[in-house]
């Protein structure tokens, strides 16, 4: 046929140009909005005794805002011009959600891991939105705009070479395409940048949570248990105070298991037979709740498995929200994810986009029909630290980035032909998003202000992780 034909497509590619110039990319648009409005939107979602968390985390910076803030970004992206070139976006393309770990097969691998706003749209917010973060990190190390500027060039440029390279791919073999990090330091860090790369990720992991899931379970009388770890992770009878309110079944003293073993079976349901039969391998030990790191206003449970050697398996079951994105694209698209609920469209989303397969990934919903992604709770090995990176380290990060982003968009949507053809062998597309990157961080930098005066007048409530343990301390108390 005509239409797949690698000369049509790559025709098909160039033609987008005609409407969407590459220089267009510039473009900011009209920008005079309550910034606070899409937050309290978002917060909406929320688990309401959360949402205070969620917004101290989001006071620490520009850049801790800007990864919080992705419904406000996508406002103001829906109302630029785009190619119309439609695919699976993770929806949050911020360097800080990035990271390495441990596959099944012992192999480190480097990919995007969230997928709260994935949703279908143009290929370009994704990188836009990478490329503003960097350039807000680079500020937070207070390096020069020219740095700045050359972050933004270095991984746009890996994005668009990455994704010539994956215009000449099969379709099983862009399928089946995994890259160790190892591979991706080799092949895109220049010597002197891979041993000071690897040892800054690994202390940025450290520096994340501090502790991998095995070092958190005790063994018990019954069995195995989740020791409480506040102010990250709380035993179902201690978190009560957190979720009591909206969602029964975890008061002290109260089954547990009454919630948990409906969502399971529902779970096992959306795993293929092979998965299911590994699975039911495993026996339910024991439950907790985790206050994320980077989100904490979401019900996210974390379960503890067993199989018949004691070994474990942890799974994280995480409340999902509607997509920042999807409110903003045709949801009619023929390339829309397939998904009843939004726990279905995020580990649809993780299935499509990462490289490394999740045979895990699946979705439920709880007795209260809140619907909840579920997915294999992975030890982390490498993650970003802005504060430990220099300009040669931000640079090789932005590359290791851009590349792992084209090869999420390459395999999940089928159309690296048109998206390599339309950016081309120039740098106008990477010069247009670093002039874009450069300007939008200047008007994130202004929202924060916002933000952080609303924060500090009492408009907004913020809390640390601190506050929220003390707080179910004191409630237990009493």
């Amino acid at each position: 046929m005509k239409g797949s034909t690698i000369e049509y497509r790559h025709a098909k590619g160039r033609a987008v140009r005609e409407h969407m110039k590459r220089s267009a990319h510039r473009q900011i648009g009209d920008l005079s909005r309550d910034p606070l409005a899409p937050l309290r939107e978002q917060a909406e979602h929320y688990a309401p005794r959360l949402v205070a968390l969620h917004h101290g985390r989001m006071a620490v910076s520009p850049l801790a805002f800007f990864l919080g803030s992705a419904a406000l970004h996508a406002h103001d992206l829906s109302r630029l011009p785009h190619t119309g070139m439609l695919v699976p976006l993770c929806g949050n393309a911020h360097l800080l959600n990035f990271c390495g770990f441990v596959t099944a097969g012992r192999e480190l691998a480097f990919e995007v891991d969230a997928f709260d706003e994935a949703a279908i749209g143009p290929w370009e917010w994704d990188v836009k939105r990478l490329a503003v973060s960097l350039v807000l990190a680079a500020r937070q190390r207070r390096l020069s705009s020219r740095a700045a500027e050359e972050l933004v060039l270095a991984a746009v440029a890996q994005y668009r070479d990455r994704m010539r390279q994956y215009a000449q791919y099969g379709a099983v073999e862009m399928w089946h395409e995994t890259i160790t990090f190892d591979h991706m330091i080799e092949s895109a860090l220049a010597p002197e940048a891979r041993r000071a790369i690897r040892r800054a990720l690994e202390k940025g992991a450290a520096g994340a949570d501090g502790r991998a899931p095995g070092t958190l379970v005790d063994r018990t009388a019954h069995g195995f248990a989740w020791r409480n770890a506040p102010p990250t992770l709380y035993r179902a009878e201690h978190a009560a105070p957190l979720f009591a309110s909206d969602e029964g079944g975890f008061e002290e003293g109260a089954d547990w298991r009454s919630v948990i073993e409906p969502m399971w079976e529902q779970y096992r349901e959306t795993l293929a037979h092979d998965r299911r039969a590994l699975l039911d391998q495993f026996t339910l030990q024991d439950l907790a709740f985790q206050v994320e790191v980077e989100n904490g206003a979401s019900r996210d449970f974390v379960l503890l498995c067993t199989d018949h050697h004691d070994k474990p398996l942890f799974l994280q079951a995480r409340e999902s929200h509607p997509s920042a994105i999807a409110r903003y694209v045709d949801a009619g698209s023929p390339r829309a994810l397939p998904a009843r609920h939004d726990g279905e469209r995020v580990a649809m989303a993780q299935r499509l986009l990462q490289a490394t397969r999740d045979v895990f990934a699946g979705w439920t919903a709880s007795v209260s029909q809140r619907s909840f992604h579920v997915r294999e709770w992975r030890d982390r090995k490498l993650a970003a630290n802005v504060d430990l990176f220099d300009s040669m380290l931000l640079e090789s990060y932005a590359r290791l980035c851009g590349w792992a982003l084209a090869r999420a968009h390459a395999k999940a949507s089928g159309e690296a032909i048109e998206i390599a053809a339309y950016m081309g062998r120039s740098d106008q597309f990477p010069q247009s998003l670093a002039a874009y990157a450069r300007v939008y961080a200047d008007k994130a930098e202004h929202d924060y202000d916002v933000f952080l005066a609303a924060c500090r007048s009492g408009k907004l409530e913020t809390q640390s992780e601190n506050d929220v343990a003390a707080g179910v301390s004191r409630t237990r108390a009493a």
